[in-house]
């Protein structure tokens, strides 16, 4: 253990007797904003011999982060690491502290949530140079792993920019959604509203190959007019989808009239609660 200690000194002092140190030099060093989409935004930085680092956010409800080290060579045991901030050479005399204990898990990258994401984004912010240190599985041989700070500013601001523009809702949010309408079909404006929302995520995400649509409705006039008003409605929501670029192929649609009722028919809220649609988006 004192060895290890003694071997983090080192490293931090920029030392590396003794030491695989992995580290884009201050020439090579760059940052680049790899996807940009109101879906998903990915800055991501080359680490030269060891494969790349990348913070992640995805369009969700709440503001999200998540980091990766995809590595070229993947962890072939469980492997104990250590997160420091270390200053980079041309800040000499700044004291490397530690941020957090972690695990490599076997033929996994390195991940980390939220909180240890943007804490490593606050200390790139802040000119430090976040630095993971583990032995390697072979040959025990102590390894570190740094994401340099040079050019990280230009990067990060398209990073915060695009992070802006994600939208505030994620698949979990529409994968499932139960829109309602009127006696003649039409749909309420919240219902409206949440549709559009579907509109907007499948025109972006073509992972979701397949869009589900169900309609019924109460029984307030004969079994016949209500199974040919849901056939039209479902008909006339496939239309509005295709209208939008979202291929026929990907739609299925069933009018069901009024079957399979989910609370009586005696009253008007009853009835509310009848005249629905559901739409079930599933992805690849």
């Amino acid at each position: 253990m004192r060895r290890w200690a003694l071997a983090l000194v080192l490293i931090s002092c920029g030392s590396h007797g003794g030491i695989q140190h992995y580290a884009a030099p201050i020439e090579q060093a760059q940052w680049q904003l790899e996807t940009s989409s109101p879906l998903q935004c990915v800055l991501s930085h080359e680490i030269p011999r060891y494969g790349k680092a990348r913070f992640i956010s995805r369009a969700h409800k709440q503001l999200n982060l998540n980091f990766s080290l995809q590595m070229l060579r993947k962890p072939e045991k469980l492997t104990p690491v250590t997160l420091r901030s270390v200053a980079p050479a041309w800040r000499p005399g700044v004291t490397a502290k530690t941020l957090t204990q972690l695990s490599y898990y076997s033929h996994f990258d390195g991940e980390l949530g939220r909180k240890d994401a943007w804490m490593m984004i606050g200390e790139l912010e802040q000119g430090m140079q976040p630095t993971f240190f583990y032995q390697d599985w072979h040959s025990e041989r102590p390894v570190s792993v740094g994401l340099s700070v040079a050019n990280f500013g230009p990067g990060y601001q398209a990073f915060v920019e695009c992070v802006d523009g994600l939208l505030p809702y994620s698949f979990d949010d529409i994968a499932f959604t139960v829109l309602h309408h009127d006696k003649s079909g039409a749909l309420t404006r919240d219902s409206e509203q949440r549709l559009q929302r579907i509109i907007d995520f499948l025109e972006l995400d073509l992972s979701a190959d397949l869009v589900l649509i169900d309609t019924y409705t109460d029984s307030y006039s004969s079994e016949v007019t209500n199974m040919a008003l849901t056939r039209q409605q479902a008909n006339e929501l496939k239309a509005m989808l295709i209208s939008e670029g979202i291929p026929e192929r990907r739609i299925l649609t069933q009018g069901h009239g009024e079957k399979r009722h989910i609370a009586s028919n005696r009253t008007e809220r009853d009835r509310q609660l009848n005249r629905r649609v559901m739409i079930r988006i599933e992805q690849q």
